[in-house]
């Protein structure tokens, strides 16, 4: 609970962070749409030129265990990411789905850190993913749903 500094009666139930949170739902939907659609776009590449990409992020492919490793988190994984954003879009509502949403995109910078303290900062593509992972989780979570 919130409490201000004159001897008034707390706030009820609103979290103090959430007097500083954005409320508009097409803002939150449009976050949304967008970070289904680039997850989308990461599966679809991830079919259509595997070794490519997986070139650009670091890892070479061989074998069925590298491409089904690669197909089971790029496509599979992304994908379902994709549909729950697009769940939390059109059940924008249910603030909980979106926040998941936001968990999923916010693991990929959360584990990009622990490997920087061991390996260093990520180079190139990755570089640039570290940062729209950690902004784009972030203002999902900024833009709460209309009261």
């Amino acid at each position: 609970m919130c409490f201000s500094a004159s001897r008034q009666r707390p706030q009820t139930r609103t979290p103090c962070f959430e007097t500083h949170l954005v409320h508009n739902d097409i803002v939150r939907r449009i976050l949304l749409i967008l970070t289904a659609m680039i997850f989308i776009v990461i599966a679809v590449r991830a079919v259509l030129v595997p070794d490519q990409m997986a070139s650009r992020l670091g890892y070479v492919l061989t074998g069925s265990n590298g491409h089904s490793e690669f197909y089971a988190i790029y496509f599979a994984v992304w994908l379902a990411t994709a549909a729950l954003a697009i769940l939390a879009a059109f059940r924008i509502r249910q603030p909980l789905i979106g926040e998941l949403v936001a968990m999923f995109v916010l693991a990929q910078p959360v584990g990009r850190l622990f490997a920087l303290v061991r390996f260093g900062l990520p180079e190139g593509v990755l570089l640039t993913m570290f940062a729209l992972e950690a902004v784009g989780g972030l203002l999902i979570l900024s833009v709460r749903p209309s009261a």
